[in-house]
């Protein structure tokens, strides 16, 4: 096939630089073959990044909360509802929503990581058809041919309360700046230079609340937002040489992963709601890394009244408006902080 194409080429006075081009290309396709190989695959997959856990900053709080959660038969259940995305954004080309549709998921795993009980309520589809099966008669546990699965009363364990919300804010464009520069050499032939280098703001927002599985009552609510940030760095040369054009060019970009970014906050509410939840005093796993979290210190002050620890230099601090501590409740220590004067998000850094 390529000394064909070759020969045609040269037939029809193609210079030397076009037949090392087509030479280039034909080289580059035959690195993939349409004949598999022994191991049944066409080509093996680059890369070599191992599975690893999913970890957010508030990870370690979490598992931290283990250790404080009851277990047994009277410990307080959890169930997670739908956790819906209702930005409405989806991608231009229509290739799918751009912010996760499995908030429920993290939810769920959230939960998990700080040992909460917790019982099915998001699919129970596999749980309904086997049900219906039992009661048919339908399925056995390995027994003798008679013996079915039985149903009996109260045989599903109930949830306490139970977590629902949405990711309601996608907000683009926060804030953007830039430089652009450039340089070029007087004359047709002079060398030129451009650099340039871009960072935007992003976030997203989530809402959750608790509720009481008996009541409805809503025992407790979230509403966290996390600002995502992205840069790109350019640069290039080109310049002439015995009559050729040569072109180089760099460059660099990077952004927090925005399905990351709605993990770190779910996370960060499961955590708000299940301090005061299990009567656990927040300052007992307060493990973030380098202490970075605004949010945290201001929680475990709340949950602390007496503690003196001085924020860091421009750390944005908020005092908890004093509240009756009422018998018996477990939410009274953690009224809303109230911020300083400043911008939309309640003040600044």
């Amino acid at each position: 096939m390529f000394s064909t194409v070759v020969s045609i080429a040269t037939k029809s006075g193609m210079p030397r630089r076009t037949l090392g081009v087509l030479a280039m290309a034909f080289a580059l396709t035959g690195c993939v073959s349409a004949n598999a190989g022994s191991d049944g695959r066409y080509a093996a997959p680059i890369g070599n990044a191992p599975v690893i856990n999913n970890e957010t900053p508030y990870s370690n709080a979490l598992r931290c909360l283990a250790n404080h959660v009851p277990m047994g038969a009277t410990a307080t259940r959890i169930a997670v509802g739908n956790i819906r995305d209702y930005t409405g954004k989806s991608e231009a080309d229509g290739t799918g929503m751009k912010i996760t549709q499995g908030a429920s998921l993290m939810a769920m795993s959230a939960l998990g990581k700080a040992g909460v009980p917790l019982v099915e309520r998001y699919d129970t589809s596999i749980t309904e058809l086997e049900l219906k099966y039992t009661n048919n008669k339908l399925i056995g546990d390995g027994g003798q041919e008679e013996d079915y699965r039985k149903i009996y009363a109260g045989e599903i364990r109930g949830s306490d309360y139970y977590l629902v919300g949405g990711i309601t804010e996608l907000n683009f464009n926060i804030q953007s700046g830039g430089l652009n520069a450039g340089f070029a050499e007087g004359g047709d032939m002079g060398a030129a230079a451009n650099a340039s280098a871009s960072a935007y703001v992003m976030n997203i927002g989530l809402d959750l609340r608790l509720v009481n599985s008996r009541t409805l009552e809503v025992v407790d609510y979230v509403s966290y937002q996390k600002q995502i940030v992205g840069r790109e760095i350019k640069a290039g040369v080109f310049d002439f040489f015995g009559g050729n054009l040569f072109s180089l060019g760099i460059g660099s970009s990077a952004q927090e992963p925005i399905q990351l970014a709605v993990r770190a906050v779910v996370e960060r509410a499961v955590l708000k709601l299940l301090v005061p939840l299990y009567g656990v005093n927040p300052s007992d796993c307060a493990r973030f890394p380098g202490n970075k979290d605004p949010m945290g210190e201001i929680d475990y002050r709340q949950a602390n009244p007496g503690a003196k620890a001085k924020p860091a230099q421009s750390q944005r601090v908020a005092e908890a408006q004093p509240r009756a501590v009422r018998e018996n409740d477990p939410y009274a220590y953690y009224e809303e902080p109230v911020f300083d004067a400043g911008s939309l998000r309640g003040g600044s850094y």
